[in-house]
C-alpha cells in the first residue's frame, strides 16, 4: 500500500509541489539578471532619437527616418529586503511546505490504518462464515434426528417445522456474509492500488484475526501533540499565516530595487562588434505606496482573520486529538472486557446445546429447549467473533489516534 496506493503518490506529488514553490520564494531573496537580444525596424522621430532635418523645407518639422537597430544586452536587478517582505514570503512557503509534508504523514497513516482494519474485518467476517457453516451442520444434524423421531411417532411434524425454520434462517446469513467478504478483498485491493479482484486468490482462503496486545503504551498527551501529523500540520499553518501577516505589513513599506544594465547597440550586426555603440545604466528604484484605495490596510485585515482562523483550527485540531484518543482507549479497554465474557458465555451455551439435544433425544426435554440453546449457541459465538474482529478495529484506531503508533518506553 505504501508503494503503490493513489491517494498516497498523490499527496507525494503536492509535497514536492510544495517544496518547488519555497524554492520560488527563496529565489526573491536573489538578484535576477537576463539577457536580451532584440532587431527592430524603425522609423525615426523625436520619441526614437534618430532624425535629420528637412533641408528643403523652411519650417522646422522633422523629417522622417528608417533605421534598422541591433541590440544585444543584460538587465540585471535585486530588491532589497529592507523590510522582511521576501523574508516573510519565504517563511510562508515553508510552512506551507512543512503542512503538506504532515499532511502526506496524514495521509499515510489513515492508509495504513485504513489497510489494517479492513484486514481484520475481512478475517472476522470469514470467522463468522465458519461459525454459521458449523451452526448449519449442527442444525442439519438436528433436523435429520427430529424427522426420523417424527416418522417414528417419537416427535410432531411441528418439531420438524421448526426445526427447518431455524436451518433457513441461519443458512439466510451465508450470502450478506460473503458479500462482505468480497467487498472487504475489493477494498484491500483498492487500497494496495490494483483492480478490486486482483487479492481475491490471496485473501479468500479464512485465516486467524491477528493478535493484540491486552495493554497499549500511550505515554503523556503532550508526547501525542508530537506524534499526530493532523497537529503538527495545524501547527504549520499557524506558522504560515503568521508569516503572511508579516507579508502583508511589508507592502506599507518602501520597495527598493538596485538596476543595471549593460550591452551594445548598433545599425547593423557589424556595427555590434563597435565600441562606440556601448552603453550601461545603473541606479536605484524606490516605490512607495501613497494611494491604493484601502486595498493594502484591506488585504491586512483578511491575513490577520487567516491566522485567527489557523490558531482557532489548531486548539480545534488539539481537542479533537485529545478525545479520539480518550475514546479509542476506552472501547480497546472496554471490548476487551466484553469478549472475555462472551467466550465464557459461548462456552456454557455449547455445552446448554449438547445437553438440550441429549434430553431431548431421550424424551426428558421438549424440542423448544433444542431450538432455543441452538438460537442462544448461534447468537452468543457471532457475537463473540464480532467482539475478537472489535478489538482489531479498534486497536488500530487507536493506533491512528496515536498519531501513527506507540512506544513502550
Amino acid at each position: 500500500a505504501v508503494r503503490a496506493n493513489l491517494d498516497l503518490k498523490m499527496a507525494a506529488s503536492r509535497l514536492l509541489e510544495a517544496r518547488a514553490a519555497r524554492g520560488v520564494a527563496r529565489a526573491g531573496l536573489l538578484p535576477s539578471a537576463e539577457a536580451s537580444e532584440s532587431s527592430q525596424r524603425v522609423r525615426g522621430g523625436l520619441t526614437q532619437g534618430i532624425f535629420r532635418p528637412n533641408a528643403g523645407s523652411q519650417s522646422s518639422l522633422l523629417a522622417p527616418l528608417e533605421t534598422n537597430i541591433f541590440q544585444q544586452g543584460f538587465d540585471a536587478s535585486w530588491e532589497i529586503d529592507f523590510f522582511g517582505g521576501k523574508r516573510h514570503a519565504l517563511e510562508a512557503a515553508t510552512g506551507d511546505a512543512a503542512a503538506t509534508e504532515e499532511a502526506r504523514r496524514d495521509t499515510l497513516v489513515s492508509l495504513l490504518a485504513e489497510v489494517a482494519r479492513n484486514y481484520g474485518e475481512l478475517r472476522g467476517t470469514q470467522r463468522r462464515l465458519e461459525i454459521a457453516g458449523q451452526n448449519i451442520d449442527l442444525q442439519t444434524d438436528t433436523f435429520d434426528l427430529t424427522k426420523v423421531r417424527a416418522e417414528a411417532g417419537l416427535g410432531t411434524e411441528l418439531d420438524v417445522e421448526r426445526q427447518l425454520s431455524q436451518l433457513a434462517a441461519t443458512q439466510a446469513m451465508v450470502p450478506a456474509l460473503e458479500s462482505a467478504r468480497e467487498m472487504s478483498i475489493h477494498r484491500l485491493s483498492v487500497l494496495l492500488g490494483e483492480e478490486p479482484v486482483s487479492l481475491a486468490g490471496e485473501l479468500t482462503e479464512a485465516e486467524p484475526l491477528p493478535a493484540t496486545p491486552p495493554v497499549v503504551p500511550v505515554g503523556l498527551s503532550s508526547d501525542l501533540l508530537k506524534r499526530r501529523p493532523d497537529v503538527r500540520r495545524a501547527d504549520a499553518e499557524v506558522a504560515a499565516a503568521s508569516a503572511r501577516v508579516g507579508l502583508a505589513r511589508s507592502d506599507f513599506f518602501p520597495k527598493i530595487t538596485l538596476t543595471g544594465s549593460a550591452g551594445r547597440q548598433g545599425t547593423s550586426f557589424s556595427g555590434l562588434t563597435l565600441g562606440a555603440g556601448n552603453f550601461f545604466a545603473f541606479g536605484p528604484a524606490i516605490k512607495l505606496p501613497i494611494f491604493t484605495g484601502g486595498r493594502l490596510r484591506a488585504n491586512m485585515e483578511a491575513q490577520k482573520q487567516r491566522l485567527s482562523q489557523a490558531q482557532l483550527a489548531y486548539q480545534n485540531t488539539v481537542l479533537h486529538s485529545l478525545e479520539e484518543t480518550e475514546n479509542a482507549l476506552t472501547a480497546y479497554g472496554h471490548e476487551q472486557q466484553r469478549r472475555e465474557r462472551l467466550q465464557k458465555a459461548a462456552q456454557a451455551s455449547r455445552l446448554a446445546t449438547h445437553l438440550a439435544n441429549e434430553l431431548y433425544t431421550r424424551g426428558l426435554a421438549d424440542f423448544l429447549t433444542v431450538l432455543d440453546a441452538q438460537r442462544q449457541q448461534l447468537a452468543i459465538e457471532d457475537d463473540l467473533v464480532q467482539s475478537d474482529t472489535a478489538v482489531v478495529t479498534n486497536l488500530v484506531a487507536l493506533y491512528k489516534a496515536l498519531g501513527g503508533g506507540w512506544s513502550g518506553r
